[in-house]
């Protein structure tokens, strides 16, 4: 039992309608396929709950409360927990209307495939552009989403970093993560965005340093050799390194290293500065969605309640790193400075690494099958 999710579908009463009925779940590592039955059973009660009044003359934004479904990544929860209450308080202050939210957190590219399968999803915070693009290309997002929010929609941003199980564990650069005694805790790039920009930190510490393409597979090579386990996402792959102890070395985001911190542990980290990957993250309304539920106007409101100062700050303190140059400033101390910072444009944008890298019988399937044959 790595990982446990809830999934709360609040039901709120329309005019006339009965009040407070609510409907929870609870599993552990669940398929998409069974979140999405759960999801629409809540969605089908919630129909149920407003039939007493005509659906012309009761829709979403004129009732007295709103519900909004947000899909994101495992590792944003603890930042959502805090920014959907301040969220709903201005909005009840500014319309007199109840907001509550559906909340799913996994993998990103679970969580992706998911939405296009069937998950209604208001709003989407995933770990990564191609994730979105990938929605837009269902025909669920309109195309043109990165303008419509500020910095093309990013809504904060993160690096890669590596903890070990202890001081014996000596990585001071990315090139000792290739030393046959480290076993590296990394997610699975095929099912989670933060493996992914895993991969291309690994990958980029040698091309953006002028090495050739083929030193960089060998080096990302020898570091797949030598893992143990690719868990489903970032938070899940915390829980085994954490939890079960499984290897010597995890490679995570830095928010996430910064969090654990927080929250009292102990354990070295380091953080490349000579060269490392901005890691990237947007937010995006889904408009086949949004208009089918009649939420646009509050889903809108919400994501754009993320750039606000209040809600940066929270952001940072979990560990991201704000986009918001003023919040930025205020926690400057918690983020080490990183001499080359590198992003996926400078790598030819997502639809190059994704074709290049993690599609199938690319480069990551050619590297996974090389260490599946040595083990």
């Amino acid at each position: 039992m790595i990982w446990s999710r809830y999934i709360k579908h609040h039901l709120r009463s329309r005019s006339g309608c009965p009040s407070d009925l609510s409907r929870s779940a609870h599993w552990h590592r669940q398929s998409p396929q069974r979140f999405i039955g759960l999801s629409l059973t809540g969605v089908l009660i919630g129909f149920t709950s407003t039939a007493c009044s005509p659906a012309d003359s009761n829709d979403a934004e004129a009732s007295e409360s709103v519900n909004l479904t947000l899909v994101s990544y495992a590792v944003t929860q603890s930042a959502y927990e805090k920014i959907i209450p301040e969220f709903a308080e201005q909005w009840k202050e500014k319309t007199g209307q109840t907001v509550t939210f559906d909340q799913s957190y996994g993998g990103s590219g679970s969580q992706t495939r998911a939405v296009v399968d069937g998950l209604e999803a208001d709003v989407v915070a995933l770990a990564l552009a191609l994730d979105t693009k990938k929605i837009e290309q269902a025909g669920l997002i309109k195309p043109g989403w990165e303008q419509e929010l500020p910095n093309d929609s990013i809504v904060h941003k993160s690096v890669a970093a590596v903890v070990t199980r202890d001081d014996s564990v000596k990585i001071s650069k990315w090139s000792d993560l290739a030393n046959n005694n480290i076993h590296a805790i990394t997610a699975n790039p095929k099912t989670s965005g933060g493996a992914r920009w895993n991969f291309l930190a690994l990958w980029g510490s040698v091309t953006e340093a002028g090495g050739t393409e083929q030193q960089a597979e060998d080096f990302v090579e020898k570091v797949y050799l030598n893992v143990p386990v690719l868990p489903k996402d970032a938070r899940e792959a915390t829980e085994v390194f954490y939890k079960q102890g499984q290897g010597n070395a995890l490679i995570n985001y830095e928010n996430e290293v910064l969090l654990a911190k927080q929250q009292g542990d102990t354990l070295p980290y380091f953080i490349p500065t000579d060269y490392n990957i901005s890691i990237d993250s947007p937010v995006a309304v889904v408009d086949a969605n949004v208009d089918k539920h009649n939420t646009r106007e509050v889903a809108e409101a919400f994501v754009n309640f993320l750039y606000t100062p209040e809600a940066q700050r929270e952001f940072a303190r979990v560990g991201f790193r704000p986009v918001d140059q003023s919040v930025a400033a205020e926690f400057a101390s918690q983020y080490p400075k990183i001499d080359k910072l590198f992003t996926i444009e400078s790598m030819g944008g997502w639809d190059k690494v994704q074709t290049k890298f993690f599609a199938d019988k690319a480069i990551f399937d050619k590297i996974q099958e090389k260490a599946l044959t040595a083990k």
